[in-house]
C-alpha cells in the first residue's frame, strides 16, 4: 500500500490561481503516483470555510481515504468563530485524525494531531516573557494576534503529546504513521545561527513528543509548518516534512511540477 503526505498547501495565498487550480494540481499529484490513503498535514488555508471545502471537494474527486490535521493557519479566528470552535468543527469531520485515529488495517494505524509550539526550538538567549510576547526585531508571530487558547503555549503542546499518546492506544499493536503540523524533531527547524529564527524557531515546534517516539513503534512521522522539503531517518524513524509553501519558496512557477515535487510517498 503506497501512503502520500504533503503540508502547507495555503491554497489563498497565490496572486492568481485560484484554490481550483491547487485542487486540480493535487488531484494530477495523486493519481499519477498510485497513491492508496492520502494524508494532508495542515495549513490548507487561512479559513475554515475555504479549508474545509478543500477537502470536501478533494474527498469527492478522488476514490481514495484522504486524512488531515488543521494546521496553526486553518485555525485563525474568524469574526464569529473563535479558535477552539474552529477545532471543534474541524474534528467533526471524517477526514479530521484528532481524537480520531484511522486503522489501516492489522498491521498499521494513522495517528494525527496539530501538535503545538513549546518553545524549545529558540535560542537560550531569550526569555520566556520574550517568547510569550511573539515579538521581534519590530514583528509579531501572527498567531499571537489570530489564534487564542486561553490557555499556554507550553500547556498546549504537553496536552497535544497526551492526546496523540492517548490515540496511540487506542489501535493496539499496530505500527503507527504520526501525523502533526508542528516539528517533532529537532532537525526540523531554521538552521541557526540565523538573526529571527533564533527567536522564531520557538513557534516551530515541540520537544514533548520525544519519549513518544522512544516509547513507541512509529516507522513514520509527517510533519509540515516549516516550509521546507527534508527526510530524516534516526532510530527506526523515517521523518518527513513534504511542504508545498508559499509560492515565492516555489522552485519554479509551475504548479503541476511543484505539487509532483512536493508531493511524498512511502509504502507500508
Amino acid at each position: 500500500m503506497r501512503i502520500g503526505a504533503i503540508s502547507d498547501l495555503h491554497v489563498d495565498r497565490h496572486n492568481v490561481l485560484t484554490s481550483e487550480d491547487y485542487l486540480t494540481a493535487l488531484i494530477v499529484a495523486v493519481n499519477s503516483k498510485h497513491i492508496d490513503i492520502l494524508l494532508l498535514a495542515g495549513d490548507i488555508a487561512n479559513h475554515f470555510e475555504i479549508t474545509t471545502h478543500f477537502i470536501q471537494r478533494l474527498t469527492d474527486k478522488i476514490d481514495i481515504p484522504v486524512l488531515f490535521v488543521p494546521g496553526n493557519h486553518d485555525l485563525w479566528q474568524e469574526a464569529t468563530l473563535s479558535t477552539p470552535e474552529i477545532l471543534a468543527k474541524y474534528q467533526q469531520l471524517d477526514q479530521c485524525l484528532i481524537n480520531h485515529p484511522y486503522i489501516v488495517n492489522e498491521e498499521w494505524a494513522i495517528v494525527g494531531h496539530t501538535a503545538w509550539y513549546d518553545y524549545s526550538y529558540a535560542n537560550d538567549k531569550f526569555s520566556l516573557e520574550q517568547l510569550e510576547s511573539g515579538k521581534h526585531y519590530g514583528a509579531t508571530w501572527q498567531d499571537k494576534e489570530k489564534i487564542s487558547w486561553g490557555i499556554s503555549d507550553q500547556r498546549l503542546s504537553r496536552l497535544a503529546a497526551q492526546q496523540v499518546e492517548q490515540d496511540i492506544n487506542k489501535v493496539g499493536n499496530r505500527k503507527i504513521i504520526l501525523m502533526t503540523h508542528m516539528v517533532t524533531h529537532h532537525q526540523f527547524v531554521v538552521p541557526t545561527p540565523h538573526r529571527i529564527f533564533d527567536f522564531y524557531n520557538a513557534y516551530i515546534g515541540t520537544s514533548d513528543f520525544n519519549d513518544i517516539y522512544r516509547r513507541y513503534h512509529i516507522p513514520f512521522s509527517i510533519m509540515g509548518h516549516v516550509h521546507f522539503r527534508k527526510v530524516v531517518s534516526e532510530q527506526g524513524t523515517t521523518f518527513m516534512c513534504p511542504c508545498l509553501g508559499y509560492p515565492r519558496q516555489w522552485r519554479t512557477n509551475d504548479i503541476q511540477h511543484e505539487m509532483v515535487q512536493t508531493l511524498m510517498t512511502f509504502e507500508i
